[in-house]
């Protein structure tokens, strides 16, 4: 690697840095008018829509949350009521966490309402700036769905390990 392109890394690096925050602030503000859960439990709502039940160590697996961390989050789904515990039929020792019907319902309007904020905030730049948005956007997703990919099949091998 020559100079030149370590330079590049270490700029595309520093952007990242520096764009998670702005954004995660940006997105945090929305949720927080929104409810009283936080990220990370948002988090575990987003990942049971995809999955309809996981275990306790998927969970922590998929998010890379440790277990004690994934296990308060949950306690406080359940006493919102919007997620349930199910106990493995043939090993008690797992518990598995399906979305209820409440959570789902309530998941979805967060959702939507974030959107919408987001929405409005976006609708404001001009023409040409919703067209370099939409380009960069569309290709940082791209790119970081790529990468963590490889880093998930690698993660998910160590997950599997446990």
């Amino acid at each position: 690697m020559n100079e030149n392109e370590k330079i590049s890394i270490d700029q595309i690096v520093e952007n990242l840095i520096y764009i998670h925050p702005l954004l995660s602030k940006s997105i945090t503000r929305s949720i927080r008018t929104k409810t009283n859960l936080n990220p990370g439990s948002l988090f575990i709502l987003g990942l049971l829509t995809r999955h309809e039940v996981l275990s306790m160590s998927e969970i922590g697996c998929k998010l890379s949350m440790p277990k004690p961390h994934v296990t308060a989050q949950i306690d406080k789904l359940i006493a919102e009521r919007m997620v349930e515990r199910l106990y493995d039929a043939n090993d008690r020792r797992i518990i598995n966490i399906k979305l209820s019907d409440k959570g789902r319902k309530d998941f979805e309007e967060i959702k939507l309402d974030v959107s919408q904020d987001m929405r409005e905030r976006i609708e404001t730049l001009d023409v040409e700036k919703l067209d370099v948005l939409y380009k960069s956007s569309t290709n940082l997703r791209e790119i970081l769905t790529s990468i963590l990919q490889e880093n998930n099949s690698n993660h998910a091998n160590s997950c599997n390990k446990q």
